[in-house]
């Protein structure tokens, strides 16, 4: 019997160690802000939003702004439209309060004051001290105006009474708003206005909903985050869901190839318009010290700190000398796009801009084994899919039994992509859960509990079959591992929005003894992964035989 490990821990030293080569890094305060943001938001991932205040401190309105774009806002569901983050935002205000309240009122006068009033409004309700202070009720009672809550949280600050409707970040929150009053007193009654509005003092203080007009202003706040993404690059959830359904329903039987998708081609067209965002953040001014030659070799050292420790990673759009072990299983990819490199410079950034552009779809409208894909992981399964559609290509699309050496000057890769992903979709997700269901059809057992289980595990994974979506019936697959732990592992693998071939599927057929990481997979790149998948499938019946 195969033997599952956890996940490895990550190194307690990679993260700081990493921060304090950042940390040492001469001239650090001209260094900083001239990084991307998305590049500084690694860092902050990496070595955690706690540790990282220095940095934080250094960085630009600019930068912050960017870096909320992408950390302050999460998924509920993996693929599903991101929300924004309340306790997140409240730790942010912990971390710039831990360098003086000061420090910290002047970050946030730098910030929207939309984005503020939002995350406040979350944390707790304004009111006018004029219209909360005591009166006497005509039955004689003492009324004590809007009360704090159950844990007592409540101040008067500025002619403004708080009260807290969450503990956490609450210290903080106070000493900001505190010398935001008095150093920064526009912005602070702004920010006062904006939460009272929100605030709906008619409502009993213990309602959580605060009424319509929050919901507005998170929806213009989130609608000018997606306008600011879509500059760069990154796909809305929405536009990403139905574009993987639309692939998956790619006609490979077809006589013709069918025309360009429509919503990658406004998306990319959208593109075209808009400058490559790679410059610095700010430019080094010529008063500056230190020189720029000093400047320079700082960030060269900071990068190449950044790069030892994983957080930049090498390219993965030209898949030409990647450092990654799995480049070498994507042959029909990497030759067809050296090709491309050789020899047409407009066809290879086109092919790029392509693949940037599906690796980002995946990102933001799929699931991995239940939970958000990583930036690497997309780039991964993008550039696996494409090498299988590249192997895929119906021979009736170019009148020819192989593909040409020069097949994507002339081609696109969003269509590689979709027929890719057609065959994820058919031939193992789709195939998968068909034969999972002759399989349970057949199986009975004499222990009761378990049959009960088998018999709602085929029931939930008929009907989500039925609507094409076998994957939302992964929950009910645990019986299997009573049966057969490698196999369970292995079919939760298979039976995904983006199914991967797990390690537990080659422990299963393999005699010998050995340990398998329950974090081990590698995506479906080509039809002999398939054939492999396929052979897994037929030995079912004898695997979860009673």
């Amino acid at each position: 019997m195969e033997k599952f490990e956890g996940p490895a821990p990550r190194e307690s030293q990679n993260r700081r160690t990493v921060l304090d080569r950042i940390l040492d890094t001469p001239h650090l305060e001209h260094v900083i802000p001239r990084l991307q943001p998305e590049l500084l938001h690694r860092v902050i991932q990496t070595c955690g939003l706690e540790d990282c205040g220095e940095l934080v401190m250094l960085a630009t309105p600019e930068q912050l702004r960017s870096i909320f774009d992408l950390d302050l806002w999460r998924f509920a569901q993996p693929g599903m439209d991101e929300q924004f983050d309340a306790d997140r935002f409240g730790i942010w205000l912990e971390v710039l309060a831990e360098f003086g309240a000061d420090m910290a009122s002047q970050k946030i006068a730098e910030m929207d004051a939309d984005l503020v009033i939002a995350g406040l409004a979350q944390h707790v309700r304004v009111f006018d001290c004029a219209v909360v202070t005591p009166y006497r009720t005509t039955d004689g009672g003492q009324s004590t105006g809007i009360r704090a809550l159950d844990h007592g949280l409540a101040c008067d600050l500025g002619g403004y009474r708080l009260v807290a409707t969450r503990t956490d970040s609450w210290e903080a929150i106070v000493l900001i708003l505190i010398s935001l009053d008095a150093e920064h007193n526009d912005y602070f009654h702004r920010v006062m206005r904006g939460c009272r509005a929100l605030s709906n003092a008619g409502r009993e203080p213990d309602v959580q909903d605060l009424g319509d007009e929050k919901d507005q202003m998170m929806f213009d706040i989130a609608l000018d985050r997606e306008h600011r993404q879509d500059e760069k690059g990154y796909v809305p959830p929405a536009q990403a869901r139905a574009f993987l359904e639309m692939s998956r329903a790619l006609r490979l039987g077809s006589d013709t190839m069918p025309p360009a998708n429509p919503i990658a081609r406004a998306y990319l067209r959208s593109l075209e318009s808009m400058a490559a965002a790679h410059t610095p953040a700010r430019p080094l001014q010529k008063s500056e010290e230190p020189a720029l030659e000093d400047a320079v070799q700082a960030t060269v050292s900071l990068v190449q700190a950044l790069r030892e420790a994983g957080i930049i990673a090498q390219q993965p759009r030209a898949l030409l000398n990647g450092s990654q072990n799995h480049t070498a299983a994507l042959p029909h990819i990497r030759t067809h796009m050296q090709f491309v490199f050789d020899c047409d410079n407009n066809a290879y950034a086109s092919r790029s801009e392509e693949l940037t552009y599906v690796a980002n779809t995946i990102m933001s409208g799929c699931g991995l084994q239940g939970r958000s894909f990583t930036a690497q992981e997309a780039w991964d399964a993008a550039a696996a899919t494409c090498n299988l559609g590249l192997e895929n290509w119906p021979s009736q699309w170019i009148r020819a039994k192989a593909l040409p050496d020069d097949f994507l000057v002339h081609h696109d890769l969003v269509t590689v992509f979709q027929v890719g992903w057609t065959m994820l979709y058919k031939e193992v997700s789709i195939y998968t859960a068909q034969q999972l269901l002759d399989v349970l059809g057949r199986l009975q057992y004499e222990d009761c509990s378990i049959q009960a289980e088998l018999d709602e595990l085929r029931i939930q994974l008929s009907s989500c079959y039925r609507i094409g979506m076998p994957w939302r019936a992964r929950n009910a697959l645990d019986v299997i591992a009573i049966l057969d732990m490698p196999a369970w592992t292995a079919l939760l693998g298979l039976i995904d929005e983006c199914p991967v071939l797990h390690a537990a599927l080659r422990a299963s057929q393999t005699p010998r003894t050995r340990s398998v990481s329950a974090s081990a997979f590698e995506f479906i790149s080509d039809n002999r992964q398939i054939a492999f998948i396929r052979e897994f499938i037929q030995s079912l019946p004898d695997t979860l035989r009673p």
